[in-house]
């Protein structure tokens, strides 16, 4: 049975209709398929669903990257690379199943991959927590991902979480610790690291593991800090503007390439990544490939520079460093305005002047 989302019901009552026709002898007097007609409603679903997804708004968006039906990380695992090996356990812990991870090969090339899983049903959900990981599933991560820079082995990452998860015993086991670990173990990799956000990206759930060389995105995916509920609650005390909340936090891959927090956009099917699973597989297998060649002739150092300098670019276009050779800089550049004003105010002399020229000026102004 097909899942369609609150905006989707022209295309239900369309595709209801489609099925009707395929199967006429549910109709009285009908012996025959009218082949024209169905034509006729599937190049008006075709139609619809351009119009419609191509002007989703952000929290329409969000909806199709939650979509019950949209091929989650196991899929792409079990579709995308050979002799998949998962490896579990923390070694200090346990094992969290909502983060799958191993080793496998892609194109006859090993790799590590790491996907974070929701499941597809009710009970697999909860087995897997709804995507969201505990401290033992980024410990996990950490331990393999120190195994696979030991080999010199790329890093696959499938993003597709609400947020990491917030229970009382994960805040108990160190979820915060975990998570800056995770950061901390992703930035000092010397492999090619890529991180590819399938559905949701939220908050540190997400970030603690697509602190990648690369940062990829499915049109249809989104990457932010609070879910637009969250946001919505916090700023307007009022669940209900979520709308105005997810334009506002931008969102969307679109949003996120312009502001060059993310690298790449690979496209789907019209309609959602669930319309045509062989096709999502491809674009992203391309995706893929063409991101393991771009790395392929880059040392360790290399590696780790460029994805230390990507991170310190991020917003600083507007106020901070613009010359390529300073971005490892941490500080911030200064006009010439900035210092004459920092060199007014930090002497004491200076400011008494100031002030009683400026009382001469307003009193010059007033009594004439």
């Amino acid at each position: 049975m097909k899942n369609y989302l609150n905006f989707e019901t022209d295309i239900k009552n369309l595709e209801t209709e489609i099925e009707k026709l395929k199967d006429p002898y549910n109709q009285d007097g009908l012996t025959e398929v009218d082949t024209k007609k169905i034509s006729e409603t599937q190049t008006e679903i075709d139609k619809k669903l351009q119009d419609i997804y191509s002007n989703l708004d952000p929290w329409q968006t969000t909806l199709v990257a939650r979509h019950e039906d949209r091929p989650k990380s196991k899929f792409f695992i079990d579709n995308l690379f050979e002799d998949f090996i998962p490896l579990s356990g923390d070694r200090f812990y346990g094992e969290d199943k909502s983060v799958l991870a191993g080793f496998a090969k892609f194109n006859e090339t090993s790799v590590l991959v790491i996907g974070q899983e929701k499941g597809h049903n009710l009970e697999t959900r909860i087995q897997r927590n709804f995507g969201m990981m505990r401290p033992e599933g980024y410990r996990k991560t950490i331990r393999l991902m120190k195994l696979a820079n030991k080999f010199n082995i790329p890093i696959i990452s499938f993003i597709d979480t609400p947020g990491a998860y917030p229970g009382v015993g994960a805040e108990e086991r160190g979820q915060a610790e975990a998570i800056a670990k995770s950061i901390e173990c992703c930035m000092e990799l010397k492999v090619p690291t890529f991180a590819i956000v399938i559905g949701e990206g939220g908050s540190g759930g997400a970030i603690a593991l697509a602190s990648s060389n690369r940062v990829i995105m499915l049109e249809n995916a989104i990457y932010s800090v609070i879910s637009p509920e969250g946001c919505a609650t916090i700023l307007w005390r009022d669940p209900k503007k979520t709308l105005d909340a997810a334009k506002a936090m931008k969102l969307s891959a679109i949003n996120l390439l312009e502001l060059k927090v993310i690298d790449e956009i690979i496209p789907e099917p019209v309609g959602g990544a669930h319309r045509d699973r062989d096709l999502i597989l491809d674009n992203i297998r391309k995706s893929i490939e063409n991101n393991l060649n771009r790395f392929l002739n880059m040392t360790g150092e290399e590696i780790f520079n460029q994805r230390k300098n990507k991170f310190l670019e991020i917003g600083r276009s507007k106020g901070f460093v613009s010359q390529l050779d300073d971005i490892s800089a941490l500080s911030m550049k200064k006009n010439k305005i900035n210092i004459f004003i920092e060199k007014l105010f930090k002497n004491k002399n200076n400011l008494i002047f100031l002030s009683i020229f400026l009382l001469l000026v307003f009193s010059s102004i007033y009594f004439l």
